[in-house]
């Protein structure tokens, strides 16, 4: 009896009949699968620790979208803070950029929370109940597979829970644990949303959302060139393969397959730069443990740039592209920080009243404008309005001081009340200072208007 055919196979997630071909990547621990683990491990434990850290006695992450407030690093950031925003996501573009032009994809295969939770926390979770790729038996078991898909869901959850911290704080986070979710529904349907896309996606779609859906693939052919470091195979040492061992005249892979067994994405390095490799190095390890057991020099799959791999030679990382793509970095985080070191304690805004822009009363020419006033420091305040530049002139402010708490924007409307002979040509520019009495005082421009000539009593212009 003949051993059933395998499918043939058209992409690497997918046979020739339609079926979804399953990636079970045989594991080479090396230096490099070292070196990822310890920062996979640390990005994990920074993703779950950052929520919980205080600074200054405010959280070091909070993105309070309900409040419009947005705390990073023991700072408060306002909807008003709308440049700031623009200038940061600026500078993480051109970043993925130049990180993208100089090391090439390397943060799909060491940064990345696909990779990243993927091949150090779900795939080791289903190693441990149903073994390697060659495990068939330990596979089979129903219990194994269900203790699995059970463990999936507990560290998905885990991850919802996390996220959700970052939008209400561990405060609420721990409060809302111990009571029903139909306390705080919109909560929890978050945090169930969340725990549902992560189990589906690791349990399920995994390395189709690399291939499939994230589009930082299809932007390598702008954003690489041939002085991009990538994840390269050395055709020049490899070819011609000989099969099992090295043979005279060939060169120095032996067609083992271990480079393909290994892929995480399920294709074959030395076809060439594919849209598919998320440079992780995988493959690198595993052809050098392949190497160092025949006796052959590590490096057949290796790192490096492609000019320096069709060459030999070395490829000049520092190149036109780099230091422009760094120049404009470095004004874009030069621009953040200093407008970030402007920002004061208040902001104030001076608008003229809707309606007429003055009213003649009892011979006096009357404006009522509008004060807004934003809190933008941690404790209430309470700012003092005055009038400059008006002798003779009367302030009237229903509220005055007017208090404003914390993070919050309160507005009141004051009227001046001026005689018309000291209005020439039907206006004054006068100053409003807005002060909280401690380190905050500005002064704001205004122009006072009124008749061009003193109009009958009680009138309008």
């Amino acid at each position: 009896m003949s051993a059933p055919i395998a499918p043939e196979r058209v992409l690497p997630t997918l046979n020739a009949d339609g079926t979804r071909r399953w990636i079970r990547p045989r594991l080479y621990p090396g230096p490099k699968w070292r070196a990822r683990r310890i920062t996979a491990w640390a990005l994990m434990t920074t993703f779950i620790a950052l929520p919980w850290l205080r600074m200054g006695g405010k959280p070091i992450v909070l993105l309070d979208v309900p409040r419009r407030e947005f705390t990073l690093f023991g700072r408060t950031f306002l909807p008003t803070d709308g440049v700031l925003l623009m200038l940061l996501m600026l500078a993480i573009f051109v970043a993925i950029v130049l990180v993208t032009a100089v090391v090439g994809r390397a943060w799909c295969g060491w940064a990345c929370p696909q990779t990243v939770y993927m091949e150090f926390l779900y795939r080791p979770i289903e190693r441990w109940f149903e073994g390697g790729p060659g495990a068939k038996a330990r596979r089979s078991g129903a219990l194994r597979s269900l203790a699995k898909y059970v463990t999936f869901l507990a560290v998905s959850v885990l991850i919802g829970n996390t996220f959700l911290a970052y939008f209400v704080g561990t405060d609420a986070l721990v409060r809302w644990a111990g009571q029903s979710p139909f306390q705080h529904p919109e909560p929890f349907l978050v945090m169930a949303a969340v725990s549902a896309l992560a189990f589906f996606d690791f349990a399920y779609f995994r390395e189709q959302m690399c291939t499939v859906v994230c589009p930082y693939a299809r932007l390598q052919s702008v954003l690489l060139d041939r002085r991009s470091l990538l994840v390269g195979y050395d055709t020049r040492r490899g070819e011609p393969r000989s099969k099992g061992k090295p043979q005279p005249g060939s060169g120095d892979c032996i067609d083992c397959g271990a480079c393909v067994k290994t892929c995480p994405t399920g294709i074959d390095i030395r076809k060439g730069l594919q849209l598919e490799c998320i440079a992780c190095t995988q493959c690198a390890d595993a052809c050098d443990s392949i190497m160092a057991r025949i006796g052959k020099p590590a490096g057949l799959i290796r790192y490096a740039a492609q000019e320096s791999i069709e060459t030999g030679g070395r490829a000049r990382v520092l190149r036109p592209r780099v230091v422009v793509y760094a120049g404009i970095l470095l004004v874009l985080l030069t621009a953040l920080v200093a407008t970030a070191g402007t920002k004061t304690r208040a902001e104030v805004m001076v608008l003229r009243a809707v309606g007429a822009p003055f009213e003649l009363r009892n011979g006096l020419a009357t404006n009522q404008i509008r004060v807004k006033v934003q809190n933008r420091s941690d404790v209430p305040a309470s700012y003092r309005i005055e009038l400059l530049g008006a002798p003779g002139a009367r302030l009237i402010a229903p509220e005055n001081p007017l208090a404003v708490p914390a993070h919050e924007q309160r507005s009141t409307s004051v009227f001046v009340m001026i005689e018309p002979r000291l209005l020439p040509h039907g206006q004054r520019p006068v100053r409003f200072r807005v002060s909280d009495g401690n380190a905050f005082s500005v002064e704001v421009p205004y122009d006072l208007l009124g008749p061009e000539t003193a109009a009958p009593v009680g009138g309008r212009p």
